[in-house]
């Protein structure tokens, strides 16, 4: 990648990244769209909750701020229903999801990385001040993936 601190933090180039959370409603998903944004696309991303929720449109709200498309007709599915299974990191968002993919990689070589995200469905308020909660789990995701994985020349997040 580059020199410097920076590209020490990052992760030998993934060959399957999985974003896991509850639900697979809201952080995971933003996470996929994120990820799938500033990654390589010769690198699979997908996601998944230890259950499936109900899809949030806040999500799609504040990922079509920063220009990012969501997934189409996004539906919440668990891990059980991915067909592949073959990721070399699993970036998990919510203690729940964390132990189940601890539980499922114990005797594979997996990298489990534990993201604890802030749930924004909890913010009370007004519409803007419920919006800017899910701006602010968008944004968390922005920078950690890039921190983590790098970046594929894409521009950080701008409002409008």
């Amino acid at each position: 990648m580059g020199e410097g601190p920076a590209a020490d933090t990052r992760i030998a180039k993934p060959g399957a990244v999985l974003f896991m959370c509850g639900m697979n409603a809201i952080r995971s998903p933003m996470a996929e769209v994120i990820a799938k944004r500033l990654l390589p696309p010769d690198i699979y991303v997908q996601s998944a909750g230890v259950k499936a929720g109900e899809p949030d449109p806040f999500v799609d709200v504040v990922l079509q701020e920063v220009g990012l498309a969501p997934r189409k007709k996004h539906q919440p599915r668990r891990l059980e229903e991915l067909e592949d299974d073959f990721f070399d990191v699993i970036v998990t968002l919510s203690p729940e999801a964390h132990h189940r993919a601890l539980e499922l990689t114990r005797s594979n070589a997996i990298e489990v990385i534990y993201w604890p995200t802030f749930d924004p469905t909890v913010e009370t308020g007004t519409r803007d001040q419920v919006l800017d909660a899910y701006r602010g789990v968008r944004d968390e995701l922005w920078r950690r993936i890039e921190e983590r994985f790098g970046r594929a020349g894409a521009q950080a997040p701008q409002t409008v």
